[in-house]
């Protein structure tokens, strides 16, 4: 069966969306699928992105820019445990599947900082590949 993982994003399990995470579990698993959930609340995941991201020295240590820092981390191999478990998690769904809430027209900031910490440039996207040739296929 397909790999599915759910990047859920809501503090109460008995809320609507918990509702719809534990219907999709199940569902999915009924179908064969093989059902990871990284459930960031749950895991006090850290939306923050800041220097803490990268193990090891900078790339350029006299002026920090967060998009150029993980993009020279993730080359070689640098990026913090957190990051690289959950990309681990991304590189092998054959689907992902984010719950949550919408917070203002958006998604809350614990998802937003989940999406800027773990799809980083040359992870999830290169500037010169996209479309079919997009590294998240």
């Amino acid at each position: 069966g397909k790999k599915v993982l759910i990047v859920y994003a809501h503090q109460e399990p008995k809320s609507f969306n918990g509702s719809l995470l534990k219907i999709a579990v199940e569902e999915l698993t009924k179908q064969g699928c093989s059902v990871t959930v990284s459930d960031l609340y749950a895991m006090q995941f850290e939306p923050r992105a800041t220097r803490k991201d990268i193990v090891g020295h900078l790339h350029n240590s006299e002026a920090f820019n967060y998009g150029v820092e993980t993009w020279e981390a993730y080359k070689r191999g640098s990026l913090s445990k957190d990051l690289v478990e959950e990309q681990k998690k991304v590189q092998e769904a054959d689907l992902l599947i984010f719950q949550f809430p919408l917070f203002w027209f958006n998604m809350p900031a614990i998802l937003k900082g989940w999406m800027d910490r773990v799809l980083v440039q040359g992870f999830a996207y290169d500037l010169s590949k996209a479309y079919d040739a997009g590294l998240l296929q």
